[in-house]
């Protein structure tokens, strides 16, 4: 397999990067990945034959803004601090390109080339954001998100 794939206009395909890790883990660029369902929703628009589900993107936490609200939002709350529940708070990094593996088949999800081109075609291959830990706590499925400067 291959790391990056060969998609037009895909800039530093041959660019090695290093990142430092803490012992005993694995992740890219940060210990959080926050996607949020409209990122999914409007990547779905652009190539509907594909199954844009949070699973290819292995994020840490999943946030479902309110009705009506659409777009890659993750894009606006780079920098910014989020506080989800009683008081958990993250500071969002920036932009989390991905890889080959979001291709892959994973469980019920089939290998499919044209997820990863339609994030690099239309949004510089990038799908959720980085984040690290500001306050930790615990963090429960339908917990209030509220988006903050600081």
């Amino acid at each position: 397999e291959e790391y990056w794939p060969d998609i037009e206009g895909l800039a530093h395909r041959e660019k090695v990067t290093d990142e430092t890790m803490p012992s005993r883990t694995f992740f890219d660029a940060a210990v959080l990945h926050l996607l949020t369902t409209t990122t999914l929703d409007r990547l779905q628009k652009f190539y509907p034959g594909g199954r844009f589900d949070a699973r290819r993107f292995r994020p840490n936490l999943v946030v479902e803004p309110i009705q009506g609200i659409d777009g890659f939002l993750e894009d606006d709350w780079t920098g910014q601090i989020l506080t989800i529940g009683d008081g958990v708070r993250i500071r969002v990094r920036g932009p989390c390109q991905r890889c080959v593996m979001t291709t892959l088949p994973q469980g019920d999800l089939p290998r499919d080339p044209e997820i990863l081109r339609t994030a690099a075609k239309r949004h510089q291959v990038n799908v959720g954001a980085y984040a690290s830990v500001v306050r930790g706590g615990r963090i429960r499925r339908g917990d209030r998100v509220s988006v903050g400067s600081h």
